[in-house]
């Protein structure tokens, strides 16, 4: 079932020449969702402006969506996301992941990227130093878009979540990494995105922490940011 989520934004930014038109995402990870192989489900959406994947998810299906939806395709790598028959796909797919530990617009909302820490190290263990390798960079890239006026809310898209919230923390493996947490507690993301942890094993599939929402996209997520209530 393809969930449906609406959030609105704190800033008008993103939204100048769309009126109140809301910017729509389709966010899926980890599960390809039944529903969106049939095109009478995928035209029930409506008109997208891009697909997200948050992990665990090879290129060639992400390709089918972006082509199905004629809208550009961001995404970051999971654990699962390296060798074998994820290699091949990626060989003949595009655009390339998104780079790990940085800042980029997308339909101009600030999206922070996040993806499995231990693909770097050429396994699919947890690396909880290079989680926070890729933290500090993005916390860095943050502070100095306040400092020139740039900064301010943001979209995070990870693999695995922010530690104790929405992580399985019965499984070791799926606990969220602490890095993630401190970036969620210190920049209160409004919507922070991210796969990896099966639903069945957590409470809710969307979770509230603060100011933020965090969600768990596995499967499919239509994401609908509206813009606030005066432009």
């Amino acid at each position: 079932m393809i969930r449906r989520l609406r959030v609105t934004w704190p800033d008008p930014t993103p939204f100048q020449g769309r009126g109140d038109r809301p910017i729509r995402w389709l966010v899926v990870s980890d599960d390809e969702d039944p529903a969106l192989s049939f095109e009478v489900n995928r035209v029930g959406l409506g008109t997208l402006d891009a697909i997200l994947g948050a992990g665990d998810l090879e290129p060639d299906y992400l390709g089918f969506l972006a082509d199905a939806f004629s809208v550009p395709l961001h995404y970051v790598r999971g654990n699962h996301d390296h060798g074998g028959r994820w290699t091949d796909s990626a060989a003949t797919s595009t655009p390339h992941a998104l780079p790990t530990g940085v800042i980029r617009d997308i339909d101009g909302i600030p999206v922070m990227v996040l993806e499995w820490p231990g693909l770097r190290h050429g396994d699919r263990r947890r690396h909880d130093e290079s989680a926070r390798s890729d933290v500090v960079r993005i916390a860095i890239s943050e502070l100095i878009r306040r400092s020139r006026g740039r900064g301010g809310s943001a979209v995070v898209l990870s693999h695995a979540p922010p530690r104790g919230v929405g992580d399985g923390s019965a499984d070791p493996y799926h606990v969220g990494f602490g890095a993630y947490r401190w970036l969620l507690d210190r920049f209160r993301p409004p919507l922070w995105l991210h796969g990896h942890v099966p639903p069945a094993s957590v409470e809710a599939w969307r979770l509230g922490h603060g100011t933020s929402e965090v969600v768990n996209v596995t499967g499919a997520v239509l994401v609908e940011i509206e813009p606030p209530t005066a432009i």
